[in-house]
């Protein structure tokens, strides 16, 4: 379960329209001085530590950032350095790159990590057979249209994951950076037919099309909004935990407490199989516990009754 608490009522966050996410962008750029590869750092850095707030690489390891040419795809590109640092293996499908210095840079930065870079003819046809999470980073709150090659296809892969028997095959996650990749960013997926990501990390503020988001986990990131802005655009944003710079958006999703139990089955203990001496036997114990690298070995609890056995 997450270490974040969640904002409860998500209906009292604020959602901008495509004009205002636009216009709060060019202030932050413009008489607030935040140069794009400041913003990119916030963002990769946020939706980095929103997806190793749910989905610990432990078990979820292998991660695929698809970027597109834009900031969505630069903001895609920063946080796959971020999970490499945080212990995933990334890797990195960016088909149409930028060639201005700042995308450069992130190429270069990614490679001195041996983040490998793929084509999309690198990538199998089935991407649920070589990835535990898919980082939708395609396109952001300034697309408009209608996907061009080869994005429309990755598109339609990252679509075709729900059309597969979750029963047989793991599934891969999808994260989708402040918009699912080929939705309306007002109406959000009007077809129906469209990216139905598992988690959504916000930027600065959600944008209207996330009131259609479905999946359970909702993060934003934008911790770093001057109040003069969120006062002139009257954005009412959720307090953040800690030195956090994500939160949860709305209610975790509920867990069934019964499918957490495990069974716990250990060989018989014997009395004539322990040792005569108490303390060598806790000593023994002690030494299978440490060798067997559980947390807190040295952790007990003491029960005592009195004599009438209470």
């Amino acid at each position: 379960m997450s270490s974040l608490p969640s904002l409860q009522n998500s209906h009292s966050i604020s959602y901008l329209s495509q004009r205002e996410a636009a216009e709060i962008d060019e202030t932050l750029m413009g008489p607030f001085r935040f140069s794009v590869d400041h913003l990119m750092a916030l963002a990769g850095l946020s939706i980095a530590t929103s997806i190793a707030e749910v989905y610990k690489p432990s078990e979820f390891n292998r991660v695929l950032a698809i970027c597109g040419p834009g900031n969505n795809g630069g903001d895609g590109l920063v946080a796959a350095q971020y999970l490499h640092h945080f212990g995933y293996k990334p890797f990195v499908c960016y088909p149409e790159r930028t060639p201005e210095p700042l995308y450069t840079g992130l190429v270069t930065q990614l490679e001195a990590l041996s983040v490998p870079l793929m084509s999309v003819e690198d990538l199998p046809l089935d991407l649920y057979k070589d990835y535990d999470i898919l980082v939708d980073a395609m396109f952001g709150f300034s697309f408009d249209g209608t996907a061009r090659p080869p994005f429309d296809d990755l598109i339609q892969r990252l679509v075709r994951l729900h059309s597969y028997d979750q029963t047989v095959q793991k599934q891969p996650v999808i994260v989708s950076i402040d918009i699912p990749s080929g939705w309306h960013v007002e109406e959000g997926d009007t077809g129906g037919e469209g990216i139905k990501p598992d988690m959504l990390v916000s930027l600065i503020a959600p944008k209207l099309c996330a009131k259609k988001f479905s999946g359970p986990h909702h993060f934003l990131s934008g911790r770093f909004v001057p109040p003069v802005i969120a006062d002139k655009y009257k954005l009412q944003l959720p307090p953040y935990p800690g030195t956090s710079t994500c939160v949860r958006i709305g209610k975790p999703p509920q867990i069934d407490i019964s499918t957490l139990r495990g069974n716990y089955i250990s060989p018989e203990l014997l009395e004539e199989q322990v040792e005569s001496d108490p303390i060598d036997q806790f000593w023994k114990w002690f030494r299978v516990a440490v060798a067997a690298g559980l947390k807190l070995p040295n952790a007990m609890a003491l029960s005592t009754a009195s004599k009438d056995g209470k």
